[in-house]
């Protein structure tokens, strides 16, 4: 094998790295994998399928000097400052036209950046969104590849051998310019921690209000997952509450400390909305929730503070129970709908040019936001591949109508039990300003205007309108702040 030359590198042998690794190889792929530590690249050749080519080496100078040019290698290490290593690495024993990938969780502002950078080098930089977890890197990931296309065709096979295929088709596809990649992964995890926000509210109210045991738990979102609303992460939940604990003799979800870890994509989707002024409040509170989660000790002082407790819901099990699986079909399409409304604005601000239906196919196959819902949406799209929001689709629209009052009856209850359902308030609350006609922010503008003479627009004539607000019976002492009478 010494005189081998490798079709495609990875740096970082962790699980995701080695697995997509083994995954490329099993497609008839001679790959190499560099780590510092010796024990990964041992493993990663003991762990190859018998029959294929997988080497493990411990020095990039080995891997580089072994790989066919252009010489296409991934790194899949942690965001941040690790990826600017790595390239700093690379830089001096690359040549023209080999391609660099960043496969993990990058910013795409970061992407950006590194895209200028290394053009500069005469050196191809792609960023790619990955999904699917360790068991989808090795079995069939979903992939969103974006930037430049050349570097992109390049690798074009490779990622359609490996990614994860729904009706014969390779969940990947080229998903737009520049950070496009990841862009796409960094709504799709926005989504991802609006629907687990979701999830998680409907079992605290099942479990702690109506009483449901983890078996009654599980035959719940096993049955709501072989309906309508299939997904990925339903079918999961419905797994986790048959786990038992290996330390003692209670299930493992009751062991589970209520603190939310976060690598931060979440928090870069509400950063991204926030600059480009698209609103998605189901998404960003599924954020504020983790934070809040994170907040363990003060939370047990204010429990006791306030002695705040949840109390018992007294509706019939099975009434509520239909509730609840309308509430959570209404705001899972209120999340799909708020991250793809992003998309479709980013696409335009950014020049990106996302082609959204793609996404929506990307996503069906291997991916943690996988769901029979996406049909539905893939549908919206045929019809109007410029549609804005998902809400304006009319055969969305007629779902929702038909589940709306259920979201309200469950929100309702649960915050009248002092359950709280931010994420199910959050959608309600978006869907309800979003159909509104006029909302009350002709008093903002008024405001705005009043104090700091921000200007405001009529509803009668065009044009841009000022006004002193004072009045003749009383005026403002802007010195001291003080009204006089």
């Amino acid at each position: 094998m010494a005189d081998t030359l490798y079709d495609f590198g990875m740096i970082g042998l962790g699980v995701m790295g080695s697995n997509l690794l083994l995954n490329m190889a099993d497609h008839g792929f001679k790959v190499i994998g560099y780590d510092k530590n010796p024990d990964k690249t041992k493993t990663l050749e003991v762990s190859a399928t018998k029959g294929t080519v997988v080497k493990g080496v411990n020095t990039l100078n080995e891997m580089i000097s072994q790989l066919q040019k252009p010489r296409k290698l991934m790194m899949l290490v942690p965001a941040g400052n690790p990826v600017d290593s790595v390239i700093a690495e690379l830089i001096p024993l690359l040549e023209e036209g080999d391609i660099i990938i960043d496969g993990g969780n990058s910013h795409y502002i970061d992407t950006l950046k590194r895209i200028t950078f290394l053009k500069e080098k005469k050196l191809h930089f792609m960023g790619i969104g990955i999904s699917g977890g360790e068991q989808g890197a090795r079995l069939g990931p979903s992939i969103m590849p974006g930037g430049d296309m050349e570097a992109y065709k390049e690798v074009e096979p490779i990622l359609k051998a490996v990614a994860a295929k729904v009706n014969g088709q390779p969940c990947v596809a080229y998903l737009g310019n520049d950070a496009a990649g990841h862009y796409v992964k960094m709504v799709h995890n926005g989504i991802e921690y609006a629907i687990m926000q979701l999830i998680s509210e409907c079992y605290d109210v099942l479990h702690n209000g109506m009483g449901l045991d983890n078996d009654e738990l599980h035959k719940v979102f096993l049955e709501w997952n072989n309906g309508e609303m299939k997904s990925f992460l339903l079918e999961i939940t419905a797994d986790i509450f048959l786990k038992k604990d290996d330390k003692s003799e209670a299930m493992l979800i009751d062991k589970i400390l209520d603190k939310a870890g976060a690598k931060g994509t979440g928090k870069w989707t509400s950063e991204a909305a926030l600059d480009s002024g698209e609103p998605i409040p189901a998404i960003d509170m599924a954020v504020m929730v983790r934070n809040i989660s994170a907040l363990k000790e003060q939370r047990i002082f204010a429990n006791k503070i306030y002695n705040a407790e949840v109390k018992k819901i007294n509706i019939p099990k099975e009434e509520f129970i239909k509730q609840l699986h309308d509430a959570l079909f209404f705001a899972t399409i209120v999340s799909y709908a708020q991250g793809m409304a992003l998309l479709s604005k980013a696409s335009a601000e950014l020049k990106m040019d996302i082609p959204l239906p793609e996404v929506i196919r990307v996503w069906t196959g291997g991916c943690i936001i996988r769901s029979s819902l996406l049909n539905l949406f893939s549908k919206a799209f045929q019809k109007n591949s410029q549609l804005q929001n998902l809400l304006l689709d009319e055969d969305v629209a007629k779902l929702l109508s038909a589940k709306k009052q259920r979201l309200k009856d469950v929100v309702t209850t649960a915050l009248s039990n002092a359950y709280p359902v931010s994420g199910l308030s959050a959608s309600l609350n978006y869907f309800n300003a979003y159909c509104r006609e006029k909302l009350p922010t002709n008093l903002i503008q008024a405001q705005r205007d009043y104090f700091g003479s921000h200007t405001y627009e009529r509803v009668d004539s065009p044009g841009i309108f000022h006004t002193d607000w004072q009045q003749d019976d009383k005026t403002v002492d802007h010195a001291s702040n003080q009204l006089i009478l």
